[in-house]
């Protein structure tokens, strides 16, 4: 479903600035895998979600979804292919606007519209229903202001309008850092459920080790650009956090170093 071959990308290049954010990257994925990216401070993580969604080019290599190479796309041309929820509660919604203008916006993303603007019943049910889903009371709040919502309510609508229509990937950049941990896991399940019940191909970031180890069913670490650990089915679900830096030290020759993915 992912194929990232060869990729780099070095900012500010010439310069005394320079950075390699990727160093010939590669990795791919498989229909239906749900991939958790643990990495220090100027890993490449975030840099990689953004390769795929197109916020910049790669200076080399190729980027793939479902056999289609995507690399020379403009970013709103690989939408339809992606769904994104960011760490900010505040971005991928509208504020000023209601749950259910939210939610019917994200469902024809992609699609031509007119001038005209009407929700179906049959729509305002069905996202009733999604929004029950949820288990936050939200199925009664329908035409509440986005903006008024709490932040562990506002990134389960954003994951409910990022998963609407089933993207081909679904790119999770610690979507729940900003969180209390009572909320983040809370976010966590309903992300669990939505993946699941979907069957979407899921890359999510967390700095948080003891979450990658226990969501997803394959785990990859990333060190200067590169990954450098990548453990999956039943060797990631037996791994500890001291297997992991373990792990990270071996095949990185370094200690892990990110302390907020430690003590998390």
């Amino acid at each position: 479903m992912l194929e990232i071959i060869d990729v780099k990308k070095t900012f500010n290049p010439g310069t005394v600035n320079a950075k390699t954010a990727l160093n010939g990257l590669n990795l791919t994925l498989k229909d239906g895998d749900f991939v958790t990216v643990i990495g220090g401070n100027g890993a490449g993580k975030s840099t990689m979600l953004n390769a795929i969604a197109g916020v910049w080019k790669p200076d080399e290599g190729k980027i793939l979804i479902d056999g289609t190479d995507i690399t020379p796309m403009p970013e709103h041309k690989r939408a339809k292919f992606l769904g994104r929820v960011f760490q900010d509660p505040m971005m991928g919604t509208a504020a000023d606007m209601q749950i259910i203008e939210n939610l019917a916006l994200a469902k024809r993303r992609g699609t031509r519209r007119g001038l005209a603007w009407h929700i179906k019943k049959t729509e305002r049910a069905e996202y009733r229903e999604l929004l029950a889903s949820l288990d936050l009371g939200l199925e009664t709040r329908l035409t509440s202001k986005v903006g008024l919502l709490s932040g562990g309510q506002r990134q389960a609508v954003t994951l409910l309008m990022a998963s609407l229509n089933k993207p081909k990937l679904l790119l999770l950049d610690e979507h729940t850092a900003a969180l209390d941990p009572k909320t983040s896991a809370k976010v966590l399940e309903i992300t669990d459920r939505i993946v699941t019940e979907s069957n979407l191909t899921t890359l999510m970031i967390t700095h948080n080790m003891r979450d990658a180890i226990a969501h997803g069913n394959r785990l990859i670490m990333m060190h200067e650009g590169r990954i450098v650990v990548d453990v999956e089915g039943e060797e990631k679900k037996k791994l500890t956090v001291e297997d992991l830096l373990g792990l990270f030290a071996k095949a990185s020759g370094k200690e892990f170093s990110n302390d907020r993915a430690i003590l998390s």
